[in-house]
């Protein structure tokens, strides 16, 4: 099967045969600054399975071994390398596929760096919408 993502302005395309190897919600400190975000939900695959079909991503290192790449448009994080720590895969972020419902998380990762505030995060009031003024 084959699935396709980008990021929001549309100027750089992915595409993925195959499934996941796993899909996960991430936690690390690293992916919280990156996203602006308390958790990042990644999908894993195979370098083979992957390909980039349109336009090109920066590509930055600020830790280590650690290999982002986002849109030097509009800003969207999209892929993320680590040949130490993950030889051989790229990890997307699953919410920039044309349909991020099909990659929905079976675990968390990196747990002990999670925002501690997230605990309580579904006792929270839900507003389906922006709340009325």
């Amino acid at each position: 099967m084959q699935r396709s993502g980008g990021c929001q302005c549309g100027a750089v395309r992915y595409q993925i045969s195959g499934d996941a190897l796993y899909v996960a919600l991430c936690h690390c400190r690293d992916c919280q600054r990156s996203a602006g975000a308390p958790n990042v939900v990644w999908a894993a695959f195979n370098e083979a399975q992957f390909a980039v079909i349109a336009g090109d991503a920066k590509t930055v290192n600020l830790t280590g071994d650690s290999f982002r790449s986002f849109c030097s448009d509009c800003g969207t994080g999209l892929y993320f390398r680590n040949q130490t720590v993950l030889p051989g895969l790229v990890d997307v972020q699953a919410v920039t596929f044309d349909d991020p419902s099909a990659f929905p998380p079976g675990a968390h990762i990196q747990y002990a760096e999670r925002q501690r505030w997230m605990d309580g995060a579904d006792a929270l009031h839900k507003f389906e919408r922006y709340p009325p003024g």
